[in-house]
């Protein structure tokens, strides 16, 4: 009778959860989509009509490319065309092709310079920037490939240079045409004689200095000049070589690892670095499959998962089996990054995010007006200067704080801290023994993760049912 109640409990809590709205499905594919995949295939993925045993096996070209083109982007391998590879492919990119699939990759054949000393001259300018902005970001972005190579760079104002920079639109020169807003935002050739080395920008874009309301100059150019130097695409959705436009902050971008080693595999590195000047560690993109990983943090979101790490965040949602990775400012330009814990808030529809004595605010991809805040605004003692992990329990309507071994419980209603907190973990959540590390609900249960575990227990009655990795949820990618 006890396990029959139980089973009602649990049913009951599921079914409250189902309730809550969930991020809509993307849109079914048309026979347009159809037609833009297949243009897509023959400019990025080398689609060729093709007549042999292959193609009266039934396997066809198209199949077999959406297949390489699916692998490439860590999305499921169907080889057919589904939302989700249509999603990708009407990202904003780079118009040079993805051919091998690898992290860091050249165009192989020697394609480097052979000399270490470099000019770039800018020929046309776009009218979205000042002329002195324009110069800052071109050169800054020349800038991070010299900082970890012996190669330097010399601006020139007359004739021709290594590197010719010019804005274009439409078809401007080099049988590469653009193709209007969004879609290709530029193009380089690798090193050669003539327009090797070359980059190109679509001039219908709107490129900007600093601001996230266009595409910033600086990221775009960086990326091209990998190019210009001999690098080829990655498939590492953290690296500056990586197709899809990612919004950084020009100010904090370090070039990462995966970029360091590509371009120091054709030239070297930097033989005049300074021992004396610290510099940031070129990041690493964090690995799904790495079972000894620690998430920063974990939340709901409408419906999905999120799972965060460093920089990053996986989204994982019912209509795809397969977690999603991007920059956490590709989805909200103001959040922080490392953060220290994340909840939903489905009182208020509102997503938060942590860090140190912060709290930031999101209603869909939106900063709420006002923040960030203090963590004070959140009922907390002065005294903490950060938490570990929160959760929204959806049945009382209570989100709970954690901090070391101690917690709270803040009522989302009221507005304020419920009497008798803090109190210890352990008092709780039975067994849980290290910190906490990320928290959140689905389907009735509490999930508590203390390092790459995950514990898994009945908030209600505090019974703990399973101890799991943390890639219970987050699933491998590598296929």
């Amino acid at each position: 009778m006890r396990s029959c109640s139980l089973c009602i409990v649990l049913s009951l809590l599921a079914l409250t959860v189902y309730c809550v709205p969930t991020t809509p499905p993307p849109p079914p594919v048309t026979v347009q989509d159809e037609g833009f995949a297949e243009n897509y295939l023959k400019n990025f993925f080398n689609l060729t009509e093709e007549r042999g045993p292959a193609t009266r096996r039934g396997i066809s070209p198209v199949s077999r490319k959406l297949s390489e083109m699916q692998r490439f982007f860590g999305l499921q391998i169907t080889g057919t065309l589904d939302a989700d590879t249509v999603v990708m492919m009407k990202k904003a990119r780079c118009g040079v092709p993805d051919g091998n699939i690898a992290r860091f990759s050249t165009f192989g054949s020697n394609l480097k310079w052979e000399k270490k000393s470099l000019t770039y001259r800018i020929v046309t300018y776009t009218r979205d920037m000042p002329v002195s902005e324009i110069d800052d970001s071109i050169e800054k972005a020349l800038q991070v490939w010299a900082k970890v190579t012996p190669l330097r760079f010399t601006k020139i104002s007359s004739g021709t240079a290594d590197i010719m920079i010019s804005f274009g639109s439409r078809s401007h020169g080099d049988y590469y045409p653009f193709d209007g807003p969004d879609g290709t935002l530029a193009h380089a050739f690798a090193p050669a004689p003539g327009i090797g080395g070359d980059a190109h920008f679509d001039d219908d874009e709107t490129f900007t200095f600093r601001s996230n309301r266009g595409y910033v100059l600086f990221m775009v150019a960086a990326h091209e000049f990998g190019h210009s130097l001999g690098l080829s695409h990655s498939d590492d959705p953290g690296a500056l070589m990586y197709p899809v436009y990612s919004y950084r902050n020009p100010d904090t971008f370090v070039l990462p690892r995966d970029d360091v080693n590509g371009i120091q595999s054709l030239y070297g590195a930097n033989p005049d670095k300074d021992p004396s000047v610290t510099r940031p560690s070129p990041p690493t993109t964090p690995d799904s499959c790495d079972s000894t990983m620690v998430l920063d943090a974990v939340t709901t979101l409408r419906g999905e998962m999120l799972f965060f790490k460093d920089s990053f965040f996986w989204r994982s949602y019912p209509q795809s089996n397969t977690p999603q990775q991007s920059l956490i400012t590709n989805f909200w330009p103001n959040a922080p990054t490392s953060i220290n814990a994340a909840y939903e808030s489905r009182h208020s529809d509102k997503v938060f995010l942590f860090k140190g004595r912060k709290v930031w605010a999101f209603r869909g991809y939106d900063l709420v007006r006002g923040y960030p805040k203090k963590l004070t605004s959140v009922g907390l003692p002065r005294r903490v200067k950060k938490i570990d992990a929160a959760l929204y329990d959806v049945q009382s309507g209570k989100t709970l704080f954690f901090e070391g071994d101690i917690y709270y419980s803040y009522d989302e209603a009221r507005k304020t801290m419920d009497q008798g907190f803090p109190k210890r973990v352990d008092q709780t959540f039975f067994g849980l023994s290290g910190r906490v590390t990320a928290a959140f609900q689905y389907r009735g249960f509490t999930y508590i993760y203390s390092g790459p575990y995950m514990f898994e227990y009945n908030l209600r009655t505090g019974r703990l049912y399973r101890v799991l990795r943390n890639s219970y949820f987050l699933r491998c990618t590598n296929f």
